[in-house]
C-alpha cells in the first residue's frame, strides 16, 4: 500500500512539473514563434522550397558524386537552407525552439541527478539527433561521444 501512495504522489508531482513547463514563459514564447511562423506565407514558401530541394538532395545522396546533378543540388541545398535560415520568422522560431529544448534538458538533468550523479544525461536533444552511434551504451566505450 505504501508503494502505491508513493507512486501516486510521484505521478501528481510530475504532472505539476509538466503543467509548470506548459505554463512557462519559454513555452509561451515557443507557441507565439510557432504560430507566427505558421502564419507567415514567405517563411512557409521558403520551408516548402527547402523540403523540395531536400528530397532531391536525398536522391543525389544515394549515388554521391557520381550523380549527374550532384554539384548543382549541393549548391542549391546550401543556398536554399541559408535563405530559409536568414528569414526572421524562421530564426525566431529556431531560437524559441532551442530555449524550450534547454529548459527540458535542464529539468531532465535535475531529475536524473536527484537519483544519482552517475546517471548520464543527454543534452541538446542528443538522443534525437542523427549521426549518433545508436548503441545506447552511454559509456563511450564503443567510440561514441557519450559523456
Amino acid at each position: 500500500m505504501l508503494a502505491t501512495i508513493e507512486i501516486v504522489d510521484l505521478l501528481d508531482k510530475s504532472e505539476q512539473i509538466g503543467q509548470m513547463i506548459l505554463e512557462s514563459d519559454v513555452m509561451f514564447e515557443y507557441h507565439i514563434a510557432k504560430k507566427t511562423l505558421a502564419d507567415d506565407q514567405e517563411a512557409q514558401q521558403l520551408i516548402s522550397d527547402f523540403r523540395n530541394i531536400k528530397d532531391q538532395y536525398d536522391e543525389v545522396q544515394r549515388f554521391g558524386r557520381y550523380h549527374p546533378d550532384y554539384n548543382k543540388i549541393m549548391k542549391d541545398i546550401r543556398s536554399t537552407k541559408r535563405e530559409m535560415d536568414m528569414n526572421e520568422k524562421v530564426a525566431s522560431f529556431k531560437i524559441a525552439e532551442r530555449n524550450l529544448q534547454d529548459l527540458l534538458d535542464d529539468v531532465t538533468e535535475l531529475f536524473a541527478h536527484s537519483v544519482s550523479h552517475q546517471v548520464k544525461v543527454p543534452r541538446d536533444g542528443a538522443l534525437l539527433k542523427e549521426g549518433g552511434c545508436g548503441c545506447g551504451s552511454g559509456s563511450g566505450g564503443c567510440g561514441c561521444q557519450a559523456s
